[in-house]
């Protein structure tokens, strides 16, 4: 397949300017393209995978992909996708953004391909010199008000309660002033982003229009939803980010690994670097037996070890296995404290494990059992386990040598109802 018609089997495909004449282009040689993120945060989330990985996917194609970094369109906030206005950022706050981003988009684009590196760019280097009076005579009386008024981006804000700045009105200027010196200066020809980037990425095809003459096309993704139809990327804790300080290997790896059956496929198609007959193959074992959730794991492993390094994505997945009942060698405290996190804990008096405390009242205060005499019944039915390890005995206390990392009892009932104890 070409790089469009693979694209457009993944869903990735929503509106272009020109399909036909961009898949022309593409036939005749490779293509310098570029994405941008503004660096309002020091770190990516989830929703910003689609379009760095979409580059990758162009750079694996022969591709020349340039991945901008708004220094200068991230002190003004784009209007797109946002009802009301964004905080502003120091220039300080953004320098230190970029660079701890540029970490993450190490993992995600090759930087030292031989024939098409990746390159990095932020578009303070040429806006910041440029004076307001040179800007609105070199870039401005290109546009008509008519035209900017008519962005879905810029009228939706004008019709909310909100509106909308004259800074966030000039958005659009500065990102199509971006595409036009990367077509000057790079000679880039495409510009790939979500739907609620269309009014910004056609700016920048007229402004280089009107300027230079040439050629230039722009492409668009679908918004990436849940089967709800909410946002992708959120958690009742919040954004999952790229940062493992932000978010752990872990729970990221849970993020993926507890996505919705009817949503598995086409996450796979749009979140991972798998070839089509891959994915095919999973999908044709996920319908067969949804179960064993063959998709789910390779979603959530492909994905962890693109963002955080194959030795990260196997220390996930064997967090993972301990809620499934698997061994606690060689889990580090720093594991083991995500896992705690995902379950419920209560404390305990660690003076109470000198003498040693019955297992049977530890399930009662644990709220695994709801009385003495029914924990019991578990632990003698087999249905109890200590760190994970069965116990028979109804008579069985739990004292110090219990304790994992000098401050923590694992308690399981049945497959997968846990609680830590906590020693205080």
């Amino acid at each position: 397949m070409s790089i469009l018609e693979d694209l457009q089997w993944r869903g990735l495909v929503a509106d272009c300017t020109d399909l036909p004449a961009l898949s022309q282009r593409l036939n005749e040689g490779p293509i310098t393209l570029y994405c941008g993120f503004d660096p309002t945060g020091d770190s990516l989330h989830v929703g910003h995978l689609v379009p760095q990985l979409l580059l990758r996917r162009f750079q694996m194609a022969g591709h020349h992909p340039v991945s901008l970094a708004g220094g200068a369109t991230g002190m003004i906030g784009d209007p797109g996708g946002k009802s009301a206005e964004r905080n502003l950022l120091t220039r300080e706050q953004l320098n230190y953004n970029v660079g701890r981003i540029k970490l993450q988009l190490e993992r995600l684009l090759d930087f030292h391909a031989p024939g098409n590196p990746a390159r990095l760019v932020d578009n303070a280097a040429w806006t910041a010199p440029v004076s307001f009076l040179d800007f609105l005579r070199d870039v401005g009386k290109y546009f008509s008000l008519s035209s900017m008024l008519a962005k879905d981006s810029v009228r939706s804000r004008l019709e909310s309660e909100s509106g909308i700045s004259y800074t966030e009105f000039s958005y659009q200027l500065l990102q199509a002033n971006d595409f036009y010196h990367l077509r000057s200066t790079l000679n880039c020809e495409l510009q790939i982003g979500g739907t609620e980037q269309w009014g910004n990425i056609t700016a920048g095809t007229d402004l280089i229009r009107k300027k230079l003459g040439a050629s230039a096309w722009g492409l668009t993704f679908p918004l990436i939803t849940k089967s709800d139809g909410t946002k992708f990327g959120k958690t009742e804790s919040g954004a999952v980010w790229l940062d493992p300080k932000k978010t752990s290997p872990y729970r990221f790896y849970q993020f993926f690994v507890n996505t919705e059956d009817s949503m598995v496929v086409g996450y796979l198609k749009k979140f991972t670097l798998l070839s089509r007959a891959a994915i095919e193959e999973l999908e044709a074992r996920h319908l067969a037996n949804p179960g064993a959730r063959e998709a789910h794991k390779a979603l959530a492993r492909e994905v962890t070890t693109l963002v955080h390094g194959d030795a990260a994505c196997q220390d996930a997945i064997r967090a993972s296995e301990l809620m499934f009942g698997g061994g606690l060698e060689g889990i580090s405290e720093e594991l083991f404290r995500d896992v705690v996190g995902e379950v419920p804990t209560k404390p305990l008096a660690r003076g109470l494990l000198e003498p040693g405390v019955a297992l049977a009242d530890a399930l009662v205060l644990a709220g695994l059992a709801p009385s003495k005499g029914q924990a019991r019944k578990d632990i003698e039915g087999g249905g109890i386990y200590v760190n994970n390890k069965r116990v028979a005995e109804a008579t069985r206390l739990l004292g110090v040598g219990d304790l994992l990392f000098g401050a923590y009892i694992l308690l399981r009932k049945g497959k997968r109802t846990y609680t830590v104890l906590t020693i205080t």
